[in-house]
């Protein structure tokens, strides 16, 4: 079982690593850079070409069952579902096979009406601590799910 963040803009790396060494989970914290390197012995720092999307192609080329991934990045999160990983997203939401087909439906008509009001407003919110915490619990329980799911192999 590995961790696989999407480091670029992830509010949540010191909660994975806070997390991923209490269980002795191997993390990869991918990047086109920016990102310190880690002392921490279950942490690699990947550092991928600049580019669009070149970390989250790494990504789903490496992320398979039993593993974890943390990304807000739609398509990431389908490919890497599709892969058999888990995913949870920084602010503790759980994306699976159950949810993901209408999370990318949504985001893409969220874009089209975008596109067709360059003026809408965006919806976004900020990052809280409630986010935090949730995302710490659920990514506990996500570790904890692989780990069974890997068991009963």
């Amino acid at each position: 079982m590995t961790i696989y963040v999407d480091a670029d803009a992830c509010p949540v790396k010191d909660e994975v690593a806070r997390v991923g060494t209490r269980h002795k989970v191997h993390i990869k914290i991918v990047s086109n850079g920016g990102i310190r390197p880690s002392d921490n012995p279950f942490i690699d720092t990947i550092i991928v070409d600049h580019g669009p999307d070149e970390a989250d192609k790494w990504i789903a080329e490496h992320a398979k069952t039993g593993d974890v991934v943390v990304t807000v990045d739609i398509p990431l999160a389908a490919k890497c579902i599709a892969a058999g990983a888990l995913v949870v997203k920084h602010n503790g939401d759980i994306i699976s096979t159950a949810n993901i087909g209408n999370i990318l439906a949504t985001r893409d008509l969220m874009s089209d009406l975008r596109a067709a009001d360059p003026f809408l407003p965006g919806r976004g919110r900020g990052f809280t601590k409630a986010d935090r915490s949730r995302f710490l619990d659920a990514l506990d329980k996500t570790l904890h799910r692989a780990a069974r799911e890997q068991t009963n192999k």
